[in-house]
């Protein structure tokens, strides 16, 4: 069953909120971190792209980035543009993008939980990445960024969540960089926290949706701490990472894109037709053309969209596994 706490979160005021916010650390880079900075001092980037403070070329491996990170973050803090809550809460977390909203409950998610499976993962993780968080998370003593989970639906939480969305929240702004937008609630009632908490509990897996290399370091740099801590109890905030979690029905499965170089020295028709061994291949001409279907793909070749649908015998419905595109 899935474990998870409340905890003291660390975040801006109201009248800060919009010029502390960044887009995730892994989804620029840092000239474009730089540029996006500004000179805006009050920018998250300055903690978890802090070598934007260098001079351009730094690598963000360099031993100074962390110790700038730790430094900026004990920094925003003093200056008060972070403030730790005084009370341990649960959080919701709304976004808006292309006019869908979806909300998720920030929560503290159980080390344990990923290292025994009952946090569920579908992407292998490169070691090199996770270091380079795992060093992120053990200078700032903190999870400066939360992980994207799915948990399923539930009608409790739908209702909470419901609830709380009807009231006016603690932040409420569109991001200027990509036009998204962002709210923010504090669930502080201690009948709420409680339904969360066991409501969770009921829950048999959640589901790593976003952020492999963030929980991997996470829970690994807890159980490090564990391990060093000769008086370790399990209660300490140590054995717990910042989550995001959203019920499943409200997420949208993104395009998954790749571009191939070139046809290995087959002509295009060649090309299609080794295509039709596997696959009923149709030609839908120069409009955009996404999959409609499960085992179904579409490809850009020529000035033209086609559509392929895999052919019975080439995947396996019954297997977990094997009915995966």
């Amino acid at each position: 069953m899935a474990t998870v706490k409340p905890f003291r979160g660390v975040r801006p005021p109201q009248d800060l909120v919009e010029e502390i916010a960044s887009r995730p650390y892994d989804v620029l880079d840092s000239e474009e971190a730089r540029a996006e900075a500004g000179d805006n001092e009050k920018s998250l980037y300055h903690i978890i792209k802090p070598e934007i403070d260098f001079e351009p070329g730094t690598s963000e491996y360099d031993p100074r980035v962390y110790e700038k990170a730790a430094a900026n973050f004990k920094m925003f803090q003093e200056k008060g543009w972070l403030r730790q809550d005084a009370d341990e809460n649960y959080y919701i977390y709304a976004q808006t993008m292309n006019g869908k909203t979806q909300y998720g409950l920030v929560v503290g998610a159980f080390v344990n939980d990923y290292l025994n499976g009952t946090i569920k993962k579908h992407e292998l993780t490169r070691r090199d990445k996770e270091e380079d968080r795992m060093k992120h998370v053990r200078v700032n003593d903190a999870n400066i960024e939360p992980v994207f989970f799915a948990y399923p639906d539930n009608e409790v939480l739908d209702a909470l969540i419901k609830r709380y969305a009807a009231t006016k929240p603690e932040y409420d702004f569109v991001a200027p960089d990509d036009g998204f937008g962002h709210q923010f609630w504090v669930i502080s009632d201690k009948a709420d926290i409680d339904v969360i908490t066991k409501e969770f509990a009921k829950m048999p897996a959640l589901y790593i949706a976003d952020g492999h290399h963030r929980s991997a370091a996470a829970a690994l740099v807890g159980a490090e701490k564990a391990k060093n801590n000769p008086n370790h109890k399990g209660d300490e905030e140590y054995n717990y990472f910042m989550a995001v979690c959203f019920q499943a029905s409200q997420l949208t499965v993104l395009d998954y894109n790749r571009v191939v170089k070139d046809l290995n020295g087959l002509t295009s028709e060649q090309f299609l037709d080794a295509l039709r061994e596997n696959f009923e291949v149709e030609d839908k001409g120069e409009a955009i053309y996404k999959p409609q279907r499960l085992h179904e793909f579409s490809l850009y070749l020529d000035g033209h969209w086609y559509s392929f649908t895999a052919k019975q015998g080439t995947y396996d419905d019954h297997g977990p596994i094997g009915v995966l595109d």
